[in-house]
């Protein structure tokens, strides 16, 4: 998984960085299928000191957005990245089901077709 660091108005430290990395890490366990991700780090009101952190993760054919504010970078990307990982376990759930469904559809249409033949015997 790469992912690309954007801070805007300030300097990233190499810790803080290291932290989000190590955090990121953990949704390969929700999805083997994330290409990127982007972090996106910015002041939005200098004055009260609210401090955004913003996902983007990309799929093969989605990208998601995660977005938190909080007084704190490392409390914005925890938000954000548990957000995702909500995201992401839905996303997993529903192909699951979709799998489940299409196996109960192929069985039953089995199981009508051997009732079609006995039926003619």
């Amino acid at each position: 998984m790469k992912v690309n660091f954007t801070s805007r108005h300030f300097k990233l430290h190499e810790t803080l960085q290291q932290q989000i990395k190590e955090k990121l890490e953990t949704l390969d366990k929700y999805n083997g299928n994330i290409l990127h991700v982007d972090v996106i780090l910015y002041f939005e009101r200098a004055i009260n000191s609210i401090k955004t952190c913003e996902l983007n993760v990309k799929l093969r054919n989605k990208l998601l957005i995660a977005k938190e504010t909080s007084e704190d970078f490392a409390k914005s990307a925890d938000r954000a990245i548990d957000r995702m990982s909500t995201q992401l376990s839905k996303i997993h759930a529903k192909k699951k089901d979709i799998k489940r469904i299409a196996k109960q559809v192929k069985y039953a249409s089995r199981e009508s077709e051997v009732a079609e033949e006995v039926d003619v015997m």
